[in-house]
């Protein structure tokens, strides 16, 4: 009869120490969280975080086209601003109360606009609690972290977290909670196109880094090769026969464990995916922005063959910190995402998974309205753009701000207070993606300062 061993010879043979043990006893918890959420539609969802890194000029996107308005606009843009008649014109459903057109780079998220499968949110940002222009100058009232800072900005983008420093993220909270929904855990339901990121990174949940051609293996392993001229033969059943190993050390049988399921991931992800046929119909730009979104594309067509009812994607498209030549930088830059949005969308279409995928775009802050001599600084709240099939398009959501100097919001230089925060746009999200009204609390902390999830309403009202 083996005797059990004592508890300080189990923390010996694991090799556990008191911060091991913590971590494990908040894994514990965080799959106590995630089994008594309640469990939400068994429809598939995903959500498509397009980053744009470096704080996007979103005034120039977004762009008011009434003459009284469009006049305050070049008042304030000056050299930045740009012509009239060359901004595309938007009409929506519902009118904003104001004329508005878009970068003449954005023909393609026009297009979807007018259709109904895309939607504007303006002077969105990071907000701790309501504040004016008064308060803020005073010093009055709770304001964000290291505002008008990349790395902070950044971080509370991905967190929405304004008061703390955080490494995990919103879309990580959720897959705390929703990923038992997938049948299979082997391959995660977080994917990034981007590597390691904060949105992603839950308690428990992590990012599964794949690039435009798929999820990396070992170098110079591959069971199909057979060839006698190869070493690869010779490495392959070297790897199989180390992960065969088995040890009595709890920690380095748990750490072969992992590397085993990384291996079986890599297979079935790559499988799985490369056995999707995108469209032939829909035309795709050759650029590495586009060969990544394909890849989301095709996770996305392969869900059932991954065991996913749930999927979350975060790509970057970067550059954006134009210190200098905003007009030539976004006249090359913005042409390049909106006709990769385009061909994402119409692909959806084409496999008929629009409705269940909804692409939403995020950034550092705005930027100023004030040129700094063809350059904008860091700025605040900015406009944002949302495409999927359950968005209620052909709108703009949000209070679009007046753009004249020392405006109500503007706090120097054209920086603008947000008029729509972070948490309701992405308590949006979160409750189309599935996350039931009584967790998104735990989802996202701050949302009670600005919409009552036990309300019955909706944070914005973009998605059906």
């Amino acid at each position: 009869m083996t005797r059990p061993a004592s508890r300080r010879q189990f923390f010996k043979q694991a090799g556990l120490t008191l911060p091991a043990l913590q971590a494990l006893l908040n894994l514990r918890l965080a799959g106590g969280l995630a089994s008594a959420a309640e469990s939400p539609p068994g429809d598939y969802r995903a959500l498509v975080c397009l980053f744009f890194p470096g704080g996007i000029d979103s005034f120039n996107l977004l762009v008011p086209r009434g003459a009284s308005e469009y006049a305050d606009y070049a008042a304030i843009r000056q050299d930045l601003a740009l012509a009239r008649d060359s901004l595309l014109p938007l009409t929506p459903a519902t009118s904003p109360g104001l004329e508005l057109g878009l970068h003449p780079g954005m023909s393609g998220i026009r297009t979807l606009f007018q259709e109904g499968s895309a939607a504007f949110l303006a002077n969105v940002g990071t907000l701790t609690d309501p504040i004016t222009k008064a308060q803020f100058e005073a010093g009055q009232g709770r304001q964000p972290l290291g505002l008008f800072s990349h790395s902070d900005q950044i971080e509370q983008w991905q967190t929405s977290l304004t008061e703390s420093r955080s490494a995990r993220g919103w879309a990580g909270r959720a897959a705390d909670l929703l990923e038992s929904l997938n049948a299979s855990q082997n391959v995660p339901m977080n994917i990034s196109l981007a590597g390691t990121n904060v949105w992603q990174s839950g308690q428990n949940a992590i990012e599964y880094t794949v690039n435009a051609w798929g999820a990396e293996s070992l170098r110079g392993y591959d069971p199909a090769e057979t060839s006698p001229w190869s070493l690869t033969p010779i490495r392959t059943r070297a790897v199989d026969e180390h992960l065969a190993v088995g040890y009595d050390h709890l920690i380095t049988e748990a750490f072969q464990k992992k590397k085993t399921e990384a291996m079986a991931a890599y297979a079935q992800y790559n499988e799985a995916t490369e056995a999707v046929s995108l469209p032939e119909s829909v035309t795709w730009p050759d650029s590495w922005f586009s060969r990544q979104m394909q890849r989301i594309a095709r996770s996305i067509a392969s869900h059932n063959a991954l065991g996913h009812r749930r999927q979350t994607f975060f790509v970057q498209y970067g550059g954006w910190d134009h210190h200098d030549e905003v007009l030539r930088n976004m006249g090359g830059q913005v042409p390049g995402f909106d006709a990769v949005v385009l061909a994402f969308q119409r692909t959806l279409q084409a496999l008929g998974l629009d409705q269940s995928v909804t692409l939403f775009t995020a950034s550092d802050f705005g930027r100023t309205l004030t040129s700094n001599g063809a350059g904008s600084d860091h700025a605040w709240g900015g406009n944002h753009f949302v495409v999927g099939g359950a968005v209620r398009g052909n709108r703009i959501y949000g209070d679009y701000p007046d753009l004249y100097e020392d405006n109500p919001l503007d706090v120097g230089r054209g920086r603008l207070i947000p008029t729509t925060s972070v948490d309701s746009y992405f308590a949006e999200l979160a409750l189309w993606f599935g996350v039931p009204r009584s967790d998104l609390a735990t989802v996202l902390p701050n949302i009670g300062t600005f919409f009552s999830p036990g309300s019955g309403g909706t944070p914005v009202g973009f998605l059906a």
